[in-house]
């Protein structure tokens, strides 16, 4: 089918309204959400009508492996849903005057385009041969064109709503001391500021074997022909962990998002705030990201500990020890050491709050103290922080009591205030 010239300057208008909306203030610190807007938008002048898959899209926008799985992966979901909220947020403010409405309705990935005025309302970027007498079409110019009217006054409308909703999430900082301990506002309030809700990212280590015979943790060294790698196993600390984060973040009238860290990106950790719960050693998506400066983890290269998961204390003040080590790796755990850290994101107006023990139990212990009222209120003492002056940047090491497999008392022994 030949391609006319009004098509041809129909969809250098659309792409070049896409090139606006990419290079707006609402899309210019989300690479990511740029992509896949271009992506949409030729996809659908390119083939009109035609569907397109999760799988399509994880692969071709967001580079993911051909073992993709969208039952699994909530990423494109996730990411079209944000790109549905910025371009509602574009048109409530820098593209209020914009002739040209760009849509994806929920539940699809495909992009349709609107005029907000001229002959026609809504393209379907279907080719249309009917032959109409000059007068007919004039009519019905008419009364599409007060179509077309009508419309946009409500788009405008509920565009405008929909910004003011959002206007009004980010509000929610300000606010949340009315409902909330004052501790849990001021400690998670880097959290509150976004209009995406936090990523909570729970370890999971990689392992060969099979339950019912015996698992032991993936060695690169010796395991390189393991014909199966499981990375879908997490400690029961993880699992605590993550229900306790739910229920504060419910005291803060916020939801969380979770992922388990072998599927987590960085593309993902771009534009939003996360909490990583588990150790680097499990959690490797945290050896890509801004971390912790003065209280790292470490493996013990030589010794009778050589091996061992430890804590080393990278600028020691006085009476403070080199390196923070729990129970040996073949004695009964009955000490861990943890750390929380508030760090800056890969964008550094977005924040990473770390919780890692060396075992599974230390990681629940730093969740815990977190979520627990009068901890957070010791910690918020120790770094000195008031109502007014506000949390900053900040690591602290935890020693935890455990006690047949359960933490039972956990205090601070360390703390740094960091930039």
């Amino acid at each position: 089918m030949a391609v006319t010239g009004a098509q041809k300057a129909e969809r250098t208008l659309y792409l070049s309204h896409i090139a606006k909306i990419e290079n707006s203030h609402t899309l210019h610190n989300s690479e990511s959400l740029r992509k896949l807007l271009r992506y949409l938008a030729e996809h659908a002048l390119d083939h009109p009508g035609t569907p397109l898959k999760e799988y399509q899209i994880a692969t071709e926008v967001f580079g993911r492996p051909a073992a993709f799985d969208p039952q699994v992966d909530s990423t494109i979901r996730v990411q079209a849903g944000r790109l549905r909220l910025k371009l509602a947020e574009y048109y409530a403010s820098e593209g209020l005057e914009d002739t040209v409405l760009v849509e994806m309705p929920k539940g699809t990935y495909l992009v349709s385009f609107h005029t907000r005025a001229g002959d026609s309302s809504k393209i379907h970027l279907q080719t249309a041969h009917d032959a109409v007498v000059e007068e007919e079409g004039a009519r019905r110019s008419r009364r599409w064109s007060m179509a077309v009217v009508c419309l946009s006054v409500l788009l405008l409308a509920s565009l405008a709503t929909i910004g003011w909703l959002l206007s009004t999430r980010k509000k929610t900082a300000d606010v949340i001391t009315e409902s909330v301990p004052a501790e849990f506002a001021t400690f998670w309030k880097p959290f509150m500021l976004a209009p995406e809700e936090p990523w909570v990212i729970f370890s999971n280590g990689a392992f060969v074997g099979r339950p019912e015979t015996g698992m032991r943790y993936f060695n690169a060294a010796r395991d390189a022909g393991a014909p199966v790698i499981l990375d879908h196993y997490t400690g029961v600390g993880e699992v605590l962990s993550v229900h306790a984060l739910d229920r504060v973040f419910e005291q803060l009238h916020r939801q969380i998002r979770v992922k388990r860290g072998s599927l987590f990106s960085l593309d993902d950790a771009k534009n939003n705030d996360l909490i990583f719960v588990g150790s680097p050693a499990e959690n490797l998506t945290l050896r890509d990201i801004p971390g912790t400066r003065e209280f790292v983890f470490q493996r013990v290269d030589s010794g009778a500990r050589k091996g061992d998961l430890a804590i080393a204390n990278l600028h020691p003040q006085a009476g403070e020890p080199r390196f923070l080590l729990g129970s040996p790796a073949e004695a009964p755990l009955n000490e861990d050491y943890a750390v929380i850290a508030l760090t800056k994101g890969l964008d550094p107006t977005r924040s990473v709050l770390i919780l890692a023990g060396t075992t599974t139990m230390g990681t629940q212990a730093a969740v815990e103290f977190a979520c627990d009222r009068n901890s957070v209120r010791e910690l918020l003492k120790w770094l000195g922080v008031t109502e007014t002056s506000g949390l900053k940047p900040f690591e602290a090491v935890l020693r935890v009591k455990v006690t047949r497999g359960v933490p039972v008392e956990t205090s601070i022994v360390a703390v740094r205030i960091t930039r």
